[in-house]
């Protein structure tokens, strides 16, 4: 027989009394009872939007301790593990206890795991706690009832998901709706905030860069290393002292180091905390970009700048005007047109025989770059070549190689990498197809159409101001695209709604002190599912790459500040090599190892050579952005990452090395199909070019180096232990006076080493 109702109600709060429960909790258990429960638990329908997020909520695992004295048994005797079994099961298929769990946080996956767990708690541990223990026992000798168990439960489920005690707490950090607040130095000062409306080729960036030159400070915050590095080049010809700040560099204008007035630097390096008389903010409709626009977010709302100058397209001016809303600004829009004619041509190419000088073939893949180049060249006509994967140095050679009017390479083939940050002198645009691979919202790929902003942006960039071109053109390859492209062109693009925002560092690590059991990329997924923000203005940027690498190093022992950064570093996860050694850089900062320069080139195959296939050519572009990568980690971890001086040396070298790759791509492409790709140098190699480089770049008295000859070759690389322990077996052994082969009249011996051949 079931106790009365008050029964229940005292045994309830004797157990709430027993453990110690909140407040509220302790309210709950005593509030209900009867048959409300029911009614209330038929009311109540499962939400899946709770399950998707509970499902991120990991148990952790709760054992009890074997050594511990059973103080319960000595009390009320053992307990008799099959008749506690069928109590447990009674009470987790209770109606009533499953609503007092919904009321307690824990939805239907929640409570499923819950009772999973605590009945495998209850039933392996030797020892239950002492007060646990006396519950049960009264339970099974009548002087209980099941629903007595509750707080013991809750007080376990507690343990094994630690966010139902802080979950209040979550959702505060986690609350975007005011990202304008985060910023309060921007928001003392009185900031005037321009906007240069315009499409490409308006002269909008040159006017904001004209007051950027004059004032007495000032930072360009650009979208490429390569537009930030075309700043700091042009302020410094121009008598501005202007430094240069990447993520992987750091530039100097004076030569005893001290910082510039003005700095020119890559969006997401931009300092939010250094005051400015004028901040440039370029290509402004990024915002919007599902994995960057949070740099674009940041610098927009956080820059400390009396004037804010942001350039780009028309559809940015209401979203801007909204947020300036929040920030109690206002927004001066000034108006810019195209500075040259952009015609669509009548007729598609149709054929590459069409082709004509300062024609540039937009392709969306590297296979078409690779097939359109090859069969241009096979005509008889030079082809310049650019796409994102090159370095930096190798895309400025292709443009000045293709600008240079007494050049013969008239034709150019490239991504839309040539959408900013190159200046082209492009008579006509080519979309060799206007279908592109995307990402979308959930971090997937497909293949649509280009959208009319990225059309508008790449066809402007025929016939630029101020080139031997200006007058442009664009049309397609094929003819079947061209009334689409006609119709993307003379379409506005759609206004921007949304600016993209980012959990910080500091906000994932007030995650993880409250939630220390979970994972990095666990920590973002509740992250995000916990968010809010103000959907009229702001998304949450996709963190897919973020947990891909987050995924990728959790084996790895690393503290949480520098798990973060890791997890932020600019890595294309397309290319194993550069996943492999990112996850060697983890290993070695997690044992406290320096990455030198010469570990680095170990890995990275060093001495490079020219590339005899596109396959060579792929796998150097991806130890270039390997050397990237450990530039980038050199300004975060100093120490562990040493050598970036020397490591930059030898990216110029590799960066020389693909240059001459790509001027001859398309010899490339045919060995590509009769040869093999070799990228492993041999030992001898390696230890001769490593003590070369030590050699160059060490301390040398009076321009020589002194020493016994066998040290001085030693030093210069010339030669190696290995080669010299050879020499010296050899000499040992002398030369030998009798011999059958057939060469035997020659004096000298038969030397290995002269013979040895490169592996």
């Amino acid at each position: 027989m079931l106790k009365s109702t008050s029964t229940r109600l005292s045994s309830l709060c004797l157990a709430a009394q027993r453990i110690s429960l909140s407040a509220e909790v302790k309210r709950q258990v005593l509030r209900r009872v009867g048959p409300t429960w029911v009614a209330q638990v038929r009311g109540k329908k499962d939400d899946s939007s709770s399950a998707n997020l509970s499902s991120l909520f990991k148990p952790v695992p709760v054992k009890s301790n074997p050594d511990d004295i059973n103080i319960g048994a000595e009390l009320t005797g053992t307990l008799d593990k099959a008749e506690l079994l069928k109590v447990l099961n009674k009470f987790s298929q209770k109606r009533e206890i499953k609503m007092l769990c919904t009321e307690n946080g824990l939805d239907i996956y929640l409570q499923q795991q819950a009772f999973a767990s605590f009945r495998r708690y209850c039933m392996d541990a030797e020892n239950l706690p002492a007060d646990l223990h006396i519950i049960v026992s009264d339970i099974l000798q009548g002087a209980g009832h099941v629903d007595d168990i509750f707080p013991y439960f809750l007080r376990h489920a507690k343990q094994i998901f630690p966010h139902l005690d802080c979950m209040d707490d979550l959702k505060k950090i986690s609350d975007l709706r005011t990202p304008a607040n985060w910023y309060p130095n921007a928001r003392a000062i009185n900031r005037k905030i321009i906007f240069h409306s315009g499409p490409t080729n308006s002269g909008k960036t040159y006017h904001a860069m004209e007051r950027f030159l004059t004032a007495k400070s000032g930072v360009y915050c650009g979208p490429l290393k390569l537009l930030a590095a075309e700043v700091f080049h042009k302020s410094n010809e121009r008598g501005t002292s202007c430094d240069l700040v990447t993520g992987e560099e750091r530039k100097f204008a004076r030569g005893d180091g001290s910082p510039s007035a003005h700095v020119s630097c890559t969006v997401e390096m931009t300092s939010v905390t250094h005051p400015y008389e004028v901040a440039v903010i370029d290509e402004i409709q990024l915002l919007r970009d599902p994995q960057r626009g949070w740099a674009w977010t940041r610098a927009f709302l956080g820059l400390i700048a009396e004037e804010i100058h942001v350039c780009g397209e028309a559809g940015c001016a209401e979203l801007l005007q909204k947020i300036c809303t929040t920030t109690g600004e206002s927004l001066e829009i000034r108006h810019y047109k195209r500075l040259t004619d952009l015609t669509v041509e009548d007729r598609a190419l149709g054929t590459l025989e069409n082709v004509l000088p300062g024609d540039c073939i937009v392709c969306f893949s590297k296979n078409d770059i690779y097939a359109v180049s090859r069969e241009i060249e096979a005509r008889g006509k030079e082809v310049a070549v650019i796409y994102g994967g090159l370095p930096p140095g190798t895309k400025l050679a292709q443009a000045a190689k293709f600008n240079d009017v007494s050049n013969s390479c008239k034709v150019m083939v490239a991504t839309d990498a040539i959408g900013m940050g190159l200046n082209l002198s492009i008579r006509r645009i080519i979309f060799y197809s206007l279908i592109k691979p995307t990402m979308n919202e959930k971090g997937e790929k497909e293949m649509d159409t280009i959208s009319v902003s990225a059309a508008l942006q790449i066809a402007g960039r025929a016939g630029r101001y101020g080139t031997q071109w200006e007058e442009g053109f664009v049309t397609t390859y094929k003819a079947e695209d061209l009334s689409t492209l006609r119709g993307l062109l003379n379409s506005i693009p759609d206004p921007l709604t949304q600016a993209g925002l980012h959990p910080t560092a500091d906000q994932i690590e007030l995650y993880a002190y409250h939630l220390p059991n979970s994972t990095l990329s666990n920590l973002m997924d509740i992250f995000i599912s916990l968010s809010t923000v103000d959907d009229s203005l702001y998304f949450m940027c996709n963190t897919e790459d973020f947990k891909f690498l987050a995924e990728m190093i959790q084996h790895v022992p690393l503290p949480l500040r520098g798990r973060y950064i890791f997890c932020c570093a600019p890595i294309n996860k397309k290319m194993p090599f550069v996943c492999s050694m990112f996850l060697k850089f983890a290993r070695q900062y997690s044992r406290n190892e320096p990455m030198t320069f010469d570990w680095l080139m170990s890995h990275c195959g060093w001495p490079f050579v020219l590339p005899k296939t596109i396959l060579d050519l792929v796998h150097l572009e991806a130890v270039f952005d390997v050397m990237d990568l450990y530039l980038w980690f050199s300004y975060r971890f100093m120490d562990l990452f040493p050598d970036a001086r020397a490591v930059r040396d030898a990216q110029k070298e590799l960066d020389d090395i693909i240059q001459q790759g790509v001027f001859q791509i398309t010899k490339l492409l045919r060995n590509s199909e009769t040869a093999t790709s070799n990228n492993t140098p041999d030992e001898d190699s390696f230890e001769i070019n490593q003590k070369r480089h030590h050699y160059l770049r060490g301390p040398r008295a009076g321009g020589t180096i002194r020493g016994r000859l066998t040290e001085r070759l030693l030093a210069q690389g010339l030669l190696t232990p290995a080669m010299l322990q050879e020499l010296k077996r050899e000499w040992n052994e002398g030369p030998k006076q009798t011999s059958t082969d057939d060469d035997d009249d020659d004096p000298k011996p038969k030397s290995r080493f002269r013979k040895r051949k490169s592996k």
